[in-house]
């Protein structure tokens, strides 16, 4: 009982850094990465269908993305695509490829991004912490119903705060590497 309370608290902080990685990604630095066009709908047949399944990403180099699609005809849709994403980028057709620059990024620019990471970050520890209550709760109540000692839920309550702990310093690490990023000139 207790080891399925850990286990469930575990897996849940653990998709909660996931989930914080996979938004820090969404955010752009200065340089270009295939994974930024990744979330980014375009109409496919009537179909909506992120671009990476409907052609093929690559840089180009460190500061532009094409897309060749795998249909000629879709160069369009995935051009309008991206310039209607809240991405700000302006993608130019040449050709069958959608070749997208990425613009440089202004001082001002980069401490709005540094506010949305750290904002990020704030969301995904209080998720951390909710989790902790959670199973904290769900301990307390073990010991309630008298199915668990009361040492040996204390000592659960200390493994899981330790989770927690390594939890946030994960997240700490993931922004400061973010923010790092973002200033690199």
């Amino acid at each position: 009982m207790i080891a399925d309370v850990k286990k469930t608290a575990e897996q849940k902080m653990r998709k909660t850094v996931e989930a914080l990685k996979t938004d820090l990604a969404k955010v752009r630095t200065g340089r270009a990465h295939a994974g930024l066009l990744d979330h980014i709908m375009v109409d496919y047949y009537g179909t909506q269908t992120p671009i990476p399944q409907v052609g093929n990403v690559t840089l180009l180099d460190a500061r532009t993305i094409a897309v060749s699609p795998w249909d000629r005809k879709m160069a369009p849709a995935i051009e309008k695509a991206i310039r209607d994403s809240d991405l700000g980028l302006n993608p130019a057709a040449m050709g069958e490829t959608v070749r997208v620059p990425m613009p440089v990024l202004t001082e001002e620019r980069r401490k709005d991004l540094i506010k949305v990471v750290r904002h990020e970050g704030e969301n995904a520890r209080v998720a951390v912490r909710n989790v902790r209550r959670a199973a904290i709760h769900d301990l307390k109540e073990l010991l309630k119903q008298k199915k668990v000692a009361e040492d040996e839920e204390r000592r659960a309550q200390d493994d899981i705060q330790k989770l927690t702990d390594r939890s946030i310093a994960d997240i700490d690490k993931l922004l400061q590497q973010k923010e790092s990023d973002l200033m690199a000139v």
